[in-house]
């Protein structure tokens, strides 16, 4: 499949429930990269780029963990630009 980045920011209640370290560790059982952090607005900001496919089957996961908490996600796709090397949490 093709390698993309996907910038994604749930919304909801999505700060204060672990979602930014939860995110980190399961981005580690697939073969993605990019950042998860915080916004002022509320929201969280995943930036993640690989395979569509790996990239899809973490964020159905992390979907699933906190379905819950989350209200809305919008989602906008673009060319990787291959500038992450792991996944992080930036602040």
């Amino acid at each position: 499949m093709a390698q993309q980045k996907r910038t994604v920011i749930f919304s909801g209640t999505v700060q204060g429930v672990g979602f930014r370290y939860t995110a980190c560790r399961t981005a580690a059982l697939y073969k993605v990269a990019g950042y998860v952090r915080n916004l002022s607005d509320g929201g969280v900001e995943c930036v993640i780029e690989g395979d569509s496919g790996e990239i899809q089957a973490f964020l159905n996961e992390l979907n699933q963990k906190f379905r819950d908490y989350i209200r809305d996600v919008k989602e906008q796709i673009s060319p990787s630009t291959d500038q992450y090397k792991s996944f992080d949490v930036q602040f």
